[in-house]
């Protein structure tokens, strides 16, 4: 039986994703806000999905379906990460699960927090951690698994992805409202690192600037080095010539993780194991957010012991 979804934030950037993953799950959108009218895009999708500008008609509108019969199972909110915590807790408060974007929160006390809110209400909070559905990343955690228990591993984690002027006024671009570079496009990865190579027992930041960061981390059995932008400046020439404007490299003692493709359809695979009963809950989440939260609150040491490479560009 398909399951009613409504949806906070849909004319963001990864909104897209969850829209397309609601439809191939064979469920359906019946209502999504947000404060930007452009999502015309949801015609191809939800034609029929009613459409909000302000949460309080949108507040008001999920409560008239849940009273006369179409009630609404499922909220994803794909909102700026500021307003996760608080989009969440409508959603719980509805009688409806949340499926939330990365990160899931911005400060690790949230969590508990929504551990005791789900008790609560008795619905659930599931967040999108969708590195650990990529077949490549499942494959070297299983290789991991497999290999030496007391092997430690070295890896350069290498992401630079280019915006223009605009990010720094957005949302995006305010720390206390996206949770800073480290945070906002590099969560995902501190999960995955931390779901393969265990706890993190070290976390040393080398820079932290508005448009990137770098710094060491030391898991159970792995030496991390991490490089992060948004600055198309610090793409190497070579990915440059070809025309590109991302870039996206992990090595694992010095041989390439090749994960380039294989992530469109990551949403969807999230949210058949959602449906299913088998997501990734509340509490997946806190390892990553205590990572990120604490290197944005960590003084920079500069480049100091093992740094990495392209830090010393800066």
């Amino acid at each position: 039986m398909s399951k009613n979804f409504s949806m906070i934030g849909i004319a963001g950037y990864i909104a897209i994703r969850h829209v397309q993953a609601i439809k191939e799950t064979g469920n359906n959108l019946v209502a999504a806000l947000d404060r930007f009218d452009s999502v015309g895009f949801v015609d191809a999708y939800f034609p029929n999905a009613d459409f909000f500008v302000e949460f309080e008609r949108f507040d008001r509108h999920i409560a008239k379906l849940n009273r006369t019969g179409t009630h609404v199972d499922f909220v994803s909110i794909c909102s700026p990460n500021y307003l996760h915590d608080s989009h969440i807790r409508f959603a719980l408060r509805n009688g409806a699960d949340a499926i939330c974007e990365k990160p899931l929160v911005l400060n690790p006390w949230n969590i508990d927090a929504l551990i005791d809110y789900e008790k609560e209400t008795g619905k659930k909070v599931y967040n999108i951690l969708q590195l650990r559905q990529h077949p490549s990343i499942i494959a070297l955690k299983e290789k991991i698994k497999n290999g030496p228990s007391d092997k430690i591993y070295d890896i350069d984690l290498s992401y630079i992805t280019s915006r223009g002027n605009w990010y720094h006024y957005s949302w995006k671009g305010d720390i206390q409202k996206s949770g800073g570079v480290a945070t906002n496009i590099g969560v995902h990865f501190f999960d995955m690192l931390i779901w393969i190579f265990g706890d993190v027992k070290e976390n040393i930041v080398h820079t932290l600037k508005k448009d990137k960061a770098a710094g060491y981390l030391r898991l159970e059995n792995a030496r991390v080095r991490w490089f992060m932008s948004i600055d198309y400046n610090d793409i190497p020439d070579k990915v440059k010539q070809k025309g590109q404007r991302t870039f996206r490299s992990i090595t694992v003692d010095g041989n390439e993780l090749e994960f380039s493709g294989g992530f469109t359809d990551l949403h969807t695979i999230s949210y058949k194991k959602i449906l299913a009963g088998r997501g990734y809950g509340v509490d997946a989440a806190r390892k990553s957010i205590q990572t990120v939260f604490d290197i944005r609150n960590t003084h920079p040491v500069g480049l100091k012991g093992d740094y990495h490479p392209f830090a010393k560009n800066i």
